[in-house]
């Protein structure tokens, strides 16, 4: 560090000492968000010096956790996509919530072990009033971005953090927690602030969509090309027409800011009417729209109606439908959500956090992932996710189709193309998508003569059927699915190379169900969805442990058919036992003779001469690291309440003389 810049700090650390001694700031030294903030700091008593820092209970943590999970669930993508850009500087991404606690984080190793020392972690509390300024609390408090840097920390202990910070904001405006990079003062980086704001702005835009079913969505921006993307406004109106939510960007474009969005309309804002517009949208596919803000303002957009407006016309931008019904729509040909294939794992939650971002560009997806494990469920989700989701989603698998037939199936044929063809032609799976999505399953089975033409077809976007003269124009996207890895192919000469590279803009590999950590919770949402809403029906304890621990070969599938076959043994019952269990599935297993020995860890069934809270405290420390401190899910594994588990984690710190995390 330069002698400019010491010299600097010791003038902003002199400021404050003279602040705290007679109240006086030199002018110019830091900015009017500091001041402010330091002299919130000074009338709650904290001083330079003592640093009141500390972290929350282990049981109030995941409880913290599981009351904000759609948040989690939103940010930890984004969080891992952010450190991707500032590993390496002795940094971390932190999310805490609107109270100021840590809620997770990821960071440089070499920087987290001195980050811990002041609290930075999970659990850690950095609300402006326990903390005094710095970024979190600060940003939270202002309700805005905030930079805190060395010594404008208040207290001396956080001076070597250089920290940048914002609030996220739900759709309605109300502040839902802040995101963090937090590192060591000397390697602070000028564009750290830059990434923070796009990273929540990513967060925010991400929770409009589950949250307005029934509403009328408005995407737009001054440039037509930036529809769709991240840099778009979004607003969402009631069907009367009043403002409900706006994005940032959406706010910026209308002049407002969220205290002046009250009270605004779709006619206070814009010169054509609320009826009119939804008019124009009814004889057009999804068009990109001129329209007028009543300053005069010149914008682009799309309009997505909600359900309540047009239930037979339009899809809304999200169809959420609950718990009981999915599967029925799934099999239906119905819409499925991408937020509604996961329940709290891991890798599912990266897989989705990808795929999110990429969906609207254009960029082709393969999927990756064994027989069962969903992947066509996937790709649909994948097409309603995206632009062209009021179009039509075609499959086809390509294993299932005789050899002979593949090509015209494919690309269609004209009257008289060969003998046993259609009086009047076929205009094939790729035409029949056009403004939609095409879904090649076991795209690794496409016969080699054929992977030229479609090749043809994904670059010059025209098709021409058998026994025709002429071409037709299409506009698709291009999920495939694969059950083996197409590169061994590839090498094997038998998948063209540069096929290959046009379908796998992104690789999703779906993990199978003996890696997924939610099989229990997935479980229940499947048995719900058999049975319905008019029934209720438990899962036994024992038998959430088996589903734990089955090596499940047919993944999900397996699954559905057990728990459906159960449903049927179990008659008029209310709860599934071992007894309605299937024989060749227990076999499978190998439960029969341990059934009544996997409870807990594996290192805890020979455990000798541990006592019984032992047992339980390791049981529950193991499936918390298992579940990554989802409450909900531990609670289902363990066949208990969450506030059971709540309970017993508190009696587990009380007795352990945990006051808070270590």
């Amino acid at each position: 560090m330069g002698s400019m810049a010491t010299d600097k700090l010791n003038c902003i650390r002199k400021a404050r000492e003279d602040f705290l001694s007679n109240g006086l700031i030199p002018a110019g030294v830091v900015n009017d968000t500091i001041i402010r903030s330091w002299q919130r700091s000074a009338e709650r008593g904290i001083g330079m010096e003592r640093g009141e820092t500390r972290c929350i209970p282990r049981y109030d943590l995941m409880q913290r956790r599981d009351k904000n999970h759609t948040l989690l669930i939103r940010s930890q993508p984004v969080m891992e996509n952010l450190y991707h850009e500032i590993c390496g500087t002795s940094s971390m991404v932190l999310l805490a919530d609107r109270e100021g606690i840590v809620l997770h984080s990821i960071g440089d190793p070499n920087f987290v072990d001195q980050a811990q020392k002041v609290y930075l972690k999970p659990g850690g509390i950095w609300s402006e009033s326990v903390n005094g300024t710095n970024a979190i609390g600060t940003a939270l408090e202002e309700q805005q971005p905030v930079h805190v840097h060395s010594s404008e920390h208040f207290i001396d202990k956080n001076r070597f953090l250089s920290c940048s910070a914002t609030p996220i904001f739900d759709p309605r405006g109300a502040v839902l927690g802040a995101l963090d990079v937090s590192g060591d003062y000397r390697g602070h980086q000028q564009h750290t602030m830059a990434l923070v704001r796009l990273s929540a702005q990513i967060i925010e835009n991400q929770m409009f969509a589950p949250e307005f079913p029934d509403d009328i969505v408005i995407c737009f921006h001054v440039k037509p090309e930036f529809v769709g993307t991240l840099y778009e406004g979004i607003a969402v109106f009631s069907p009367q027409g009043d403002l409900i939510a706006a994005n940032r960007s959406a706010l910026l474009q209308f002049g407002l800011d969220r205290f002046r969005m009250t009270g605004h309309c779709f006619a206070s804002l814009f010169r054509l009417s609320l009826p009119k517009l939804l008019e124009q949208t009814r004889f057009q596919h999804h068009p990109v729209l001129k329209l007028q803000l009543q300053s005069g303002a010149e914008l682009f957009g799309r309009v997505w109606p909600g359900a309540s407006i047009s239930p037979v016309t339009f899809l809304p931008i999200t169809t959420s439908p609950s718990n009981e019904n999915k599967t029925r729509a799934i099999a239906a040909g119905e819409p499925t959500l991408l937020n509604e294939l996961e329940f709290g794992d891991r890798k599912m939650q990266v897989l989705i956090g990808k795929a999110m971002k990429v969906v609207g560009h254009d960029i082709p997806i393969m999927i990756e992932g064994e027989s069962g494990t969903g992947k066509e469920l996937l790709a649909r989700a994948l097409h309603m996710a995206g632009p062209r989701k009021n179009g039509p989603f075609v499959p086809v698998n390509c294993a299932s189709i005789p050899e002979g037939l593949i090509e015209s199936e494919l690309f269609g044929y004209q009257e008289g193309a060969f003998t046993g063809a259609k009086r009047k032609g076929h205009i094939g799976k790729i035409r029949e998508a056009d403004k939609g999505t095409l879904f090649l399953d076991e795209i690794g089975e496409m016969p080699l003569q054929l992977q030229a033409r479609l090749l043809r077809v994904l670059q010059d976007r025209m098709v021409s059927p058998l026994g025709g003269t002429g071409s037709f124009r299409v506009e698709l996207s291009v999920v495939c699915a694969t059950n083996r890895r197409i590169r061994d192919a590839v090498a094997a000469g038998t998948f063209r190379e540069d096929l290959y590279y046009r379908l796998n803009g992104l690789l999703l590999t779906l993990p199978s169900l003996k890696e997924r950590e939610d099989r229990v919770p997935l479980s229940r949402k499947i048995l719900d969805d058999l049975l319905g809403p008019e029934r209720t029906v438990g899962i036994s304890p024992e038998v959430l442990r088996i589903f734990e621990s089955h090596p499940w070969p047919g993944n999900i599938r397996q699954m559905h058919n057990v728990l459906r076959t159960a449903v049927a043994l179990l008659g008029e019952g209310n709860e599934i036992t071992v007894g309605e269990l299937p024989e060749d599935f227990m076999e499978q297993a190998d439960c029969g003779n341990r059934g009544r020995d996997m409870s807990g860890d594996p290192s805890d069934r020979n455990c000798g001469n541990a006592s019984l809270a032992d047992v339980e405290a390791r049981t529950i420390s193991s499936t918390l690291d298992r579940t990554g401190g989802n409450i909900a899910a531990a609670a289902k594994i363990m066949g208990i309440g969450r506030n059971t588990l709540y309970r017993k984690l508190r009696s587990l710190t009380s007795a352990e003389n945990h006051t808070y995390i270590q």
